[in-house]
């Protein structure tokens, strides 16, 4: 399983960003995704979930700001993320769960900041 994440970057409060996810190893169509982050000196946190239906979950901190979604067809998963805050800041990862073991992308920096 490898997940490949990408999109991260510096971006005005207000601003938006797209996250992508490429991914391999695993029956794409059939494993709920996810998208964490961890700011400096906190712990990770989730930020959205994907099923394999489409069927979306989000924290109550993104709910009307970030969008998640999924393309099986290009095995990508990805985060709009729109009216960026300061607090966004973090190193976001995507995650699968694959017969009960959790892999991870190597995450991308999503700086928020004037």
């Amino acid at each position: 399983v490898q997940l490949q994440a990408s999109g991260g970057g510096l971006a005005q409060p207000g601003g938006s960003l797209r996250l992508s996810c490429a991914a391999s190893g695993f029956n794409f169509n059939l494993n709920s995704m996810g998208w964490y982050r961890q700011a400096p000196g906190n712990q990770r946190e989730l930020v959205a979930l994907i099923t394999g239906g489409g069927t979306t979950n989000y924290a109550d901190s993104v709910k009307g700001r970030f969008t998640i979604s999924r393309d099986n067809t290009r095995r990508r998963m990805y985060l709009q993320m729109n009216n960026l805050k300061p607090e966004d800041t973090a190193i976001y990862s995507c995650n699968v769960l694959v017969n009960t073991r959790s892999y991870w992308g190597q995450g991308t920096l999503v700086t928020v900041s004037s």
